[in-house]
């Protein structure tokens, strides 16, 4: 598990947040999901106002980490905005990821949504993204099978397609991005130094072009009426949070050192003592497995910052993964006190108690409960369920392990073994119990999609 907790690696990697979830989305290439605490949680602190402004509350809004080169976002399947590493690592600030997410957010209040029916809008993100890219091809080339095929790819000519929005969409949603920032009170300048960043890439072969010139057309008439309307923005000469430099450099140190650990001595020598560069340099040396190099550098983060719960997350996810569980279960719960409110890191916490619970009921039983207040807010993350299945397989619950199997297949698409799971474990459960009736719900949900589609 990883404090960038990728999908299959880091619920592998208990975290970026340290629950970097890598969620395998590009079997060729590694795409993956990226969940992580801190980075979400600040990425978001940046946006809250331009949310507001747009007229959604921050809660309304999924930001969604696609671990990907490209430069690109896009929005789908409702109030999700996807944004890829390759866009986050070539922001010079914070304030160009704030205007890339006001554009986004001026696409999904003028309706200009990818929508999709049926399974994707129960589906896990990373599900979300599969089965998104792989329907782009299918209806583009006319052949439904060819969607297995792709799903997992990001490059393909039909899937920027799919993603891609007309000119006149793109014109509105820069429009609807300066009137949020301009109620957020915000200088609009990071949406407009992003897209001049991009211009001049017009130019060159497709090939070459970054995605998001390819999915969101760029003209010159627009980046001229993003200036004019910075020109009239009475913020226009506003100064960004000074903070926001510091955070900035720490997401994407954090970033940079799971993704790609191997250049993070070149980055961040010895020479440079900030917070950043010891964060980049304990975490690079966990993902190389230098183990007492790793917790060295964690041990001195946690002497600067005491109250830091993100390095007591690290410090968790580096003892899970180096195999001394039971030494992690003490920072991963320093880590829950000091951020009572952070789900992935305390669905962490409950993976250390069952890991090292044995057959002590009361220890499970304090695992499902961390991980039932997780899953309120977590609602689309499979890991939740299935580590509810194994607490409640080792209590001897068969019923309500089947039921949360059949809750994490449904998530990930996996439509049959959902329907069976559900089917078992409703002829076990007591009748009118909450489990049975959770079960039976999501069998007439599965039955709905079906005559949907």
């Amino acid at each position: 598990m990883h404090a960038l907790f990728r999908i299959l690696t880091f619920v592998c990697l208990t975290g970026l947040g340290v629950l970097f979830n890598a969620g395998a989305v590009n079997a060729e290439k590694g795409a993956t999901i990226i969940r992580d605490t801190e980075i979400e949680r600040t990425i978001k602190s940046w946006a809250e106002p331009v949310m507001t402004g747009a007229g959604y509350t921050v809660d309304q809004i999924n930001l969604v980490i696609v671990e990907d080169n490209a430069v690109n976002a896009f929005v789908a399947g409702g109030p999700n905005i996807f944004l890829y590493t390759g866009l986050l690592l070539e922001s010079q600030n914070a304030a160009e990821i704030v205007g890339v997410i006001a554009h986004e957010l001026g696409h999904i209040s003028g309706g200009h949504l990818i929508r999709v029916r049926g399974a994707f809008e129960n589906a896990s993100y990373e599900s979300m993204v599969g089965m998104l890219l792989g329907l782009g091809a299918a209806i583009l080339t006319g052949n439904g099978g060819v969607g297995s095929a792709i799903a997992l790819g990001t490059q393909s000519a039909a899937q920027r397609r799919f993603l891609s929005f007309s000119r006149t969409q793109e014109s509105s949603a820069d429009q609807a991005a300066l009137k949020a920032m301009e109620k957020a009170e915000m200088n609009p300048e990071g949406l407009i130094s992003f897209m001049q960043k991009l211009e001049s890439e017009e130019l060159l072969p497709a090939s070459q072009q970054d995605e998001y010139v390819q999915t969101h057309p760029l003209t010159r008439n627009r980046i001229a009426a993003l200036e004019a309307g910075k020109a009239r923005s009475p913020f226009r000469d506003r100064s960004y949070p000074p903070a926001w430099n510091d955070e900035h450099a720490r997401v994407i140190a954090k970033l940079k050192a799971f993704i790609t650990p191997e250049r993070i001595a070149w980055e961040y020598d010895q020479q440079d003592n900030s917070t950043t560069a010891l964060y980049a340099r304990a975490i690079a040396a966990y993902r190389e497995n230098k183990v007492e190099e790793a917790l060295a550098g964690n041990e001195k983060l946690i002497a600067r910052e005491p109250d830091n719960p993100y390095f007591y997350e690290l410090k968790g996810q580096m003892l899970t993964d180096f195999g001394r569980v039971r030494e992690a279960r003490a920072p991963y719960e320093k880590a829950v006190s000091l951020l009572p409110d952070a789900p992935l890191i305390r669905m962490a916490y409950a993976h250390t108690l069952i890991e090292t619970a044995g057959n002590d009921r009361e220890q499970l039983q304090e695992a499902t409960v961390h991980l039932k207040r997780a899953l309120r807010d977590e609602p689309r993350t499979p890991r939740i369920h299935r580590l509810l299945a194994t607490a409640y397989g080792r209590m001897g619950e068969e019923p309500l392990a089947k039921l949360h199997l059949a809750e994490e297949a449904l998530l990930q698409n996996r439509l049959d073994d959902a329907r069976a799971l559900a089917q078992s474990a409703l002829r076990d459960l007591p009748a009118d119990s909450a489990g049975w009736l959770r079960a039976k719900d999501i069998l007439s949900q599965l039955e709905q999609d079906t005559k949907k589609n």
